[in-house]
């Protein structure tokens, strides 16, 4: 079948239909199942899909009861619990559109978000949210705080108080709202960091999400019903459309956890049938596992080395154009019997078939590391625009180092430029209130801009070779202007150039430079004496203030944004020098290479 005929017959699968009746059918279907558990000191609490679906309609009805219309939005920032998705999907049922906000925003950010979609109402988790809100609140007309609402303030209602609003003719209110839900509405908004510093508003509808869910599970070729665990922020793509609206579909059984330190006992626990990480969470297990190995009587290590050279070589052998020779099957199999299956089961993996990775390239060492142990962690490729992932590697057929092949019904070609485009129903139609970006996006014949350069091999498997601008992606999966940062930085009058870096790391470090008009007269004004521009880069004063002027900069800038580490260069840059350009302009490149052993250094010391 080809790509505009499988378009055909998944658009023709979902027509029409939204995720309040997609709701309706799965609590219709499996009414006593298990839907969505929360831990507790004494296990974990657990709902139906029945049960969630008259809380999302009792959630509605309050939402009705506070004066929410069809159309107004509903902001949400809290850890992944029942009452997020209950949330999400009580708007849904209003009439309203839900929006997850990163909890990691700066509190500017946050009223940027907040008015740009309009929020009228916003569900809180507790006081540490709520603190993110404090230049946003003035906007909204109502506060739901999960824990600790604010007293003697009527902006604000706790969650319990909240639940009790609605009366039956609220009720009644919602049955006409959500069937009056059509699937080219939007579903939600997600922000994603934009190269000006403002986050930029993705729009996707009820089809959009369909038709990434349906051609989901045709690449990931997924059982029906199965626990998973969600613990990456709604606010993410991936987490919303793996967690929140495939399990609507599939039936699974969804266990929240509310902290990525408990992440390895909540797999043991939970045993997922599946499980996406981005690269850094693929690195933290490895290494946490790494640790533990050390520990072992060295007769164990081999004995666990030999078993993981048989497992690469198994992983290795299967991919696309590869062959697994009846030898590398049987020392696999004797491997597996004897030592992988049991490490697997005791790190919660025995019954996980899809493993995955995005948001930034997997190291080879890690995929390597867990094919060791018969894990295919395979990446896939995709962004908040094109509903998640519209490339990907399966279980079946896959090539190690490349994100896969395109998806069922999705179109994926390079431009003339090298540049990764691709068109299929699931990408957005631009975003909100941006219709420049929203040019910039999607060309005229709806093919979506992804900034990534790319090649295609022979077979027709991607690879993501380098971003096309500048935006940098941390090894966590957050896109990260260095503009916005470099600016706040300099505006510090003794800081003259800035530059910041950390794609594909874990956090961003910057380099820093003088000012060599500004920083004689500061250092006069102290009494500092120097010979050079060099000497006063040096001196513990002007140390202290860079110090003191990235504190500022880190304080305006959401956590994964603020810089962790930095040096104060002896030297100015200029056009001569080549590290900027005649428009003085800074030639990232030529830094890069230029200061390559100093950036290295911040990231090793």
């Amino acid at each position: 079948m080809d790509v505009l005929a499988e378009r055909a017959a998944i658009e023709a699968e979902i027509a029409g239909r939204t995720i309040c009746g997609q709701l309706e059918q799965i609590a219709r279907e499996y009414p006593d199942a298990p839907a969505y558990s929360d831990p507790s000191d004494d296990g974990w609490v657990t709902l139906t899909f029945g049960q969630a679906r008259e809380k999302v309609l009792a959630i509605a009805a309050g939402f009705v009861a506070l004066g929410l219309q069809p159309g107004d939005a509903v902001a949400l920032m809290m850890v992944n619990r029942s009452e997020h998705v209950l949330a999400d999907l009580g708007a849904l049922h209003a009439g309203a559109l839900p929006c997850s906000v990163y909890s990691t925003f700066a509190p500017e950010q946050v009223a940027f978000v907040a008015g740009d979609v309009k929020a009228r109402v916003a569900v809180l988790g507790g006081a540490g949210e709520l603190a993110r809100w404090s230049d946003a609140l003035a906007g909204l007309d109502k506060v739901i705080m999960l824990d600790g609402a604010p007293e003697g303030d009527d902006k604000f209602i706790s969650w319990d108080d909240f639940l009790t609003l609605g009366t039956a003719e609220h009720a009644a209110e919602v049955e006409d709202r959500w069937h009056a839900v059509t699937a080219d509405q939007p579903v939600t908004v997600l922000y994603t960091s934009g190269t000006t510093g403002n986050p930029k508003g993705v729009p996707l509808t009820h089809s959009n999400v369909f038709f990434e869910v349906v051609a989901t599970n045709k690449m990931a070729m997924l059982p029906q019903q199965g626990a998973q665990i969600s613990y990456l922020t709604y606010a993410h793509i991936a987490e919303r459309v793996l967690s929140l609206y495939l399990p609507l579909f599939k039936g699974y059984h969804v266990h929240f956890c509310t902290d990525l330190a408990n992440l390895g006992a909540t797999l043991g626990q939970v045993r997922p049938v599946l499980f996406f990480g981005v690269p850094r969470v693929w690195e933290k297990m490895m290494a946490r596992l790494q640790a533990l190995l050390t520990t072992q009587p060295e007769e164990q290590q081999d004995n666990v080395r030999r078993a993981m050279a048989a497992g690469l070589a198994w992983v290795e052998g299967g991919q696309h154009g590869h062959t697994i020779t009846p030898e590398v099957q049987a020392a696999y199999e004797a491997a597996d019997a004897a030592l992988l299956s049991i490490i697997r089961s005791m790190i919660g993996f025995d019954r996980a078939g899809w493993l995955a990775t995005a948001a930034a390239p997997m190291p080879a060492e890690v995929q390597r590391f867990f094919a060791g142990l018969g894990m295919k962690v395979l990446d896939v490729y995709g962004m908040t625009e094109t509903t998640g992932a519209f490339t990907a590697n399966s279980i079946a057929d896959y090539k190690l180092g490349t994100v896969g092949l395109p998806g069922p019904g999705v179109e994926v070609r390079l431009g003339d430029d090298g540049e990764i485009i691709t068109r299929s129903p699931a990408n957005t139609a631009g975003y909100l209130n941006r219709p420049e970006a929203s040019a910039d996006l999607l060309d005229a014949d709806g093919w979506l801009h992804t900034g990534d350069v790319g090649s295609v091999d022979d077979d027709g498997y991607i690879s993501v070779i380098d971003r096309k601008k500048e935006l940098i992606i941390t090894s966590g999966g957050e896109n990260i202007s260095p503009a916005n940062i470099e600016n706040h930085l300099k505006e510090h009058p003794l800081i003259g150039q800035a530059l910041a870096y950390g794609d594909r790391k874990a956090y961003p470090v910057a380099i820093l430079t003088l000012d060599g008009e500004v920083a004689p007269g500061w250092a006069q004004s102290r009494g500092i004496t120097y010979a050079t521009l060099s000497d006063l880069a040096e001196h513990p004063d002007v140390l202290k203030e860079v110090e003191a002027a990235v504190e500022t900069a880190n304080a305006r800038l959401a956590r994964v944004q603020q810089v962790k580490k930095w040096r104060l260069l002896p030297v100015e840059w200029t056009a001569e020098t080549e590290e900027l350009t005649p428009s003085l302009k800074l030639k990232r490149r030529i830094i890069h290479a230029k200061y390559a052993e100093i950036i290295e250094e911040m990231y090793l010391s």
